[in-house]
C-alpha cells in the first residue's frame, strides 16, 4: 500500500522520465542534467511556539449592587469611563434612613436614662439596707424587712445590668441604621472601567430583588483565558522527558496576536493553570496575565494566543519550498551518488512536526524522521527532476531554517 501511494505521489517524475525515453532521438535529450541548489541539514536548537484560541477577561470583574432598599436619587458617574475606588456611583433616597438613624439615636438616648434611673434605685436600696442592718441586729425590726431591703438591692443591680444591655442594643441598631445611610451612597469597590447603568432615576432597588446597578472591569493587568487539550499536555510532558522538548526555565511568554498576525498588546506571563481536566471538553484551563496601559485591549476580545520560549534542541528543519505533499506524507527529494558514483535525485518521504520560521519569510517545517543531519535536501529546481535521474549542484540555497531567531506557531 505504501509503495503504491509513493508512485502515486512521484507520478509527474515518472511521466516526465517516460516523456524523456521518447525523445532520445532528439538533441535535447543530450542535455546537461539540471542544476538543482540543496539545503545541507544541520542539527540546530529550534525555538518553538504554543498557540490557542483565547479570550481576554479582565483582571478584577466586579458587580455594583444596592445594599439598602431605595428609589435611585442620581447617576453620579459617566458610563464607560475609568472611576478610581470609592468615587460614588449612585445616590438612593436617603431620607427614610436618615429617618431611621433619629429613631436609634433616640434609643440610645433612652437607654442611658434608663440606665440612669436604675442605678439611682441601686443607690436608694443600698442606703435603705445600711439604715436596716444596725436595726436587724437589735432586732428592732423583722427578719423579713431587712431580707426585703436586700433583695430590693439585688434586683436593682438586676436592672442595671439589663438597661445596659438595651443600651448596647440601642448602640447597634444605631450603627447599623448609620451603615444603611452610608450605603444610599454607592461608590466603586475598585479601581476600573465602569459599564452602562442599569437602573435609572426612580427605580427602586433592593438587596433581596434586582439590585444589579452596574459593573466594573479592571483591565490593567489584563487576563487571557485558553484551554489546551489535555491530550497536547500529555505529548509535550512525553517530549520534555525524552528531550526532545525544552521548556522555558522562567515560563512561557504569552503573546497576543489577532486574525491577520500582527501583536495586539505587551508580552505576558501565565499566572494560573487548571489543577483539574474538563470532563466535558477534555481540556485545562490556563490564563496568562499582561500589562495595558491605557486600556487600549478590552475584554471579551478573542485573540490567537500564543506560548512563547520553548526550543528543540538537536532539530532537522527544510525550507516549505522543498517539501512535496503525498497522499499519506510529506516528500523532499535529496541529492544522493547512486552506485556508479552519479549525483542522483532521490524521493525521501518525511515525518513533520511544527511549522517553524525559516530564512527570511519563508517557513521550514521541523522533521522528526526521514531525514538524518548531512543531507542535502533539494530545495530549486524541484519541477525539473525526475527521480534517479542525474543532477548537478548549483549555488547553495540558504542555511538550514533552524537558524532563524524567530519561531513559528505549534
Amino acid at each position: 500500500m505504501y509503495n503504491r501511494r509513493l508512485a502515486i505521489t512521484l507520478l509527474p517524475f515518472i511521466l516526465l522520465a517516460a516523456c524523456s525515453k521518447s525523445q532520445e532521438g532528439n538533441p535535447m535529450a543530450n542535455m546537461p542534467p539540471p542544476e538543482v541548489t540543496v539545503v545541507d541539514l544541520q542539527p540546530k536548537s529550534v525555538p518553538v511556539n504554543f498557540e490557542y484560541i483565547g479570550q481576554t477577561i479582565g483582571s478584577r470583574e466586579v458587580e455594583v449592587r444596592a445594599r439598602v432598599t431605595g428609589h435611585v436619587e442620581k447617576r453620579l458617574y459617566e458610563e464607560g469611563a475609568l472611576v478610581k475606588a470609592g468615587q460614588p456611583l449612585f445616590q438612593l433616597d436617603a431620607r427614610p434612613l436618615a429617618m431611621a438613624v433619629a429613631a436609634a439615636k433616640a434609643a440610645v438616648a433612652t437607654a442611658e436614662a434608663d440606665i440612669a434611673r436604675a442605678e439611682a434605685t441601686v443607690a436608694q436600696a443600698r442606703r435603705e439596707r445600711d439604715r436596716l442592718a444596725p436595726l436587724a441586729e437589735a432586732h428592732a425590726i423583722s427578719r423579713k424587712e431587712s431580707d426585703d431591703a436586700i433583695s430590693l438591692e439585688q434586683v436593682s443591680q438586676a436592672e442595671v445590668k439589663a438597661a445596659q444591655a438595651r443600651l448596647e442594643q440601642a448602640e447597634a441598631q444605631l450603627r447599623e441604621a448609620q451603615l444603611d445611610m452610608e450605603y444610599a451612597t454607592i461608590t466603586a469597590p475598585i479601581t476600573g472601567m465602569a459599564g452602562r447603568a442599569l437602573r435609572q432615576e426612580g427605580s427602586l432597588v433592593s438587596p433581596s430583588g434586582d439590585s444589579l446597578l452596574t459593573t466594573l472591569v479592571q483591565l490593567d493587568p489584563l487576563y487571557v483565558s485558553f484551554n489546551v487539550a489535555d491530550v497536547e499536555r500529555q505529548n509535550i510532558d512525553k517530549e520534555v522527558a525524552e528531550g526532545t522538548l525544552v521548556l522555558p526555565k522562567g515560563g512561557f511568554n504569552v503573546r497576543l496576536l489577532q486574525r491577520d498576525g500582527s501583536q495586539i498588546g505587551q508580552v505576558g506571563k501565565i499566572n494560573f493553570i487548571s489543577s483539574t481536566v474538563s470532563n466535558q471538553t477534555g481540556t485545562l484551563e490556563m490564563r496568562g496575565q499582561l500589562a495595558n496601559p491605557g486600556h487600549k485591549l478590552k475584554s471579551g476580545l478573542f485573540v490567537r494566543v500564543l506560548l512563547e520560549g520553548a526550543t528543540r534542541p538537536n532539530a532537522l528543519a527544510v525550507p516549505q519550498r522543498a517539501v512535496l505533499e503525498g497522499p499519506n506524507s510529506k516528500i523532499v527529494m535529496v541529492a544522493v551518488k547512486n552506485k556508479e558514483g552519479v549525483l542522483v535525485a532521490e524521493p525521501r518521504p518525511i515525518v513533520v512536526g511544527e511549522w517553524v520560521a525559516g530564512s527570511g519569510a519563508e517557513k521550514a517545517w521541523v522533521v522528526r524522521s526521514g531525514l538524518q543531519a548531512g543531507d542535502q535536501v533539494i530545495a530549486d529546481g524541484l519541477m525539473k527532476l525526475r527521480p534517479g535521474a542525474p543532477i548537478s549542484l548549483g549555488k547553495p540555497a540558504q542555511a538550514n531554517a533552524a537558524t532563524a531567531a524567530a519561531p513559528a506557531a505549534h
